[in-house]
Formats: structure tokens, C-alpha cells, sequence
């Protein structure tokens, strides 16, 4: 049966991709290339080839994410919820005060530089 295997890419829009792309490279970590994007190899399957998951920006003006025009929030995976905080906080970076535990990881909310809404998950 034909299936969706993984995700492919995240891709957003900005005003300005060159300075929206360093933030996230200089705050998150990113391994942000300005024109490539930032590329995140993974493996699903110890016996499968490698695999990508893609992040990049857009110009604000893009068709190709023609017709829609709904945003939409990322959600991150990280492994110190209280230390990326603790760090994203003294780089002045916005951070929402709630919080969240559920069974299956910890939650929190910070803003980038266009005020796109980002979730941080930390796994159980």
C-alpha cells in the first residue's frame, strides 16, 4: 500500500530568510547555510539508508505555499528542556511561562524573530 514514509521538510516564510535562518542557527543550533537551508540526517531503520529531514526559509512573497495561507507551529525535539531554556532566556530570546508534562515528554513555548510560535518537546 503507497504511504506517507516520514517527514520531508519544514518550510516558512519571512520577510527576511537570511536574518529568520541565522536566528534559528545562532539560538537553536541549527546547521543553517544561508541559500541551502539546515539539513538533519536521521535513520529510521538501523538497516536503512540514511534519511533527511529539512529545514529551510522562505521569501514572505513565495508561491509555493500557494493556495494556503494558514501558519502553523513548529515542534522540536530537545534534550535539556531546562538548560535550552535557561540559555535561550539569557540570549533575550521570548519565552512563554507555561509549561506543560505529559506521559510522553515535557513542553514549552518560545517565539523566533517573526513571531512564529515554536513548541520544545523533551521525550520521556
Amino acid at each position: 500500500m503507497a504511504k506517507i514514509t516520514g517527514l520531508g521538510g519544514i518550510f516558512i516564510k519571512s520577510r527576511d530568510p537570511q536574518a529568520l535562518g541565522r536566528w534559528y542557527r545562532d539560538h537553536l543550533g541549527f546547521p543553517y547555510k544561508e541559500g541551502e537551508g539546515a539539513c538533519f540526517l536521521w535513520k529510521d531503520d538501523p538497516q536503512a539508508d540514511e534519511a533527511m529531514t529539512v529545514f529551510n526559509v522562505f521569501a514572505q512573497d513565495t508561491k509555493y505555499f500557494n493556495p494556503s495561507t494558514s501558519s502553523f507551529m513548529l515542534n522540536f525535539r530537545v534534550d535539556d528542556m531546562d538548560g535550552l531554556l535557561t540559555k535561550l532566556a539569557s540570549e533575550g530570546v521570548q519565552i512563554d511561562p507555561k509549561r506543560e508534562d505529559a506521559s510522553y515528554g515535557r513542553f514549552a513555548w518560545i517565539y523566533d524573530p517573526d513571531g512564529n510560535k515554536i513548541e520544545l518537546w523533551q521525550p520521556l
